[in-house]
């Protein structure tokens, strides 16, 4: 059991990074957009909301998570029983909020791409359009990979004997 949680928990603080170092680049590519006086400079305001998500997230994973697993390491070794009974009640509520994220991510992308179909004269909304794009697909592409891993976690600690 320790590899397989100790593999899920590093892949989570990987992709956290992902999320810190996007939501860092997607500030920045707002703060040109807005400086350079770009067209779609409107972009911004979608890249930034989404990229101060990205970086509490991606920032509180990363953070908790060597403190995470080295509690579920000890619990593990002092009672495997209840690892696997919390552990299990935990991942199932985070696979269920993963259904949630997705599903606005989904919205976000569909609102995204409408608006840049029909509106994509009008300078402010087809930027707000874009960024909607970029960041829902984005977003949406690493919680698909992070639901598979938590799925694949999930089956473990079902698997576990106790």
């Amino acid at each position: 059991m320790i590899n397989p949680m100790s593999s899920y928990f590093a892949a989570e603080k990987q992709e956290s990074l992902i999320f810190i170092v996007v939501g860092l680049t997607a500030i920045g590519i707002s703060v040109w957009l807005w400086m350079s006086g770009h067209r779609l400079k409107s972009m911004a305001y979608p890249l930034v909301l989404i990229a101060l998500l990205q970086l509490m997230v991606g920032g509180t994973i990363y953070l908790r998570t060597d403190t995470q697993l080295s509690a579920l390491n000890t619990r593990l070794q002092v009672d495997p029983a209840a690892l696997k009974a919390e552990e299990t009640t935990r991942m199932q509520t985070v696979m269920k909020n993963f259904a949630i994220y997705k599903t606005v991510e989904m919205v976000l992308l569909f609102v995204g791409v409408a608006v840049i179909f029909f509106l994509q004269r009008h300078d402010m909304a087809a930027g707000i359009g874009v960024g909607l794009v970029l960041q829902a697909a984005f977003t949406l592409t690493l919680d698909i990979f992070a639901e598979t891993r938590g799925a694949e976690y999930l089956s473990v600690i079902h698997s576990m004997p106790v």
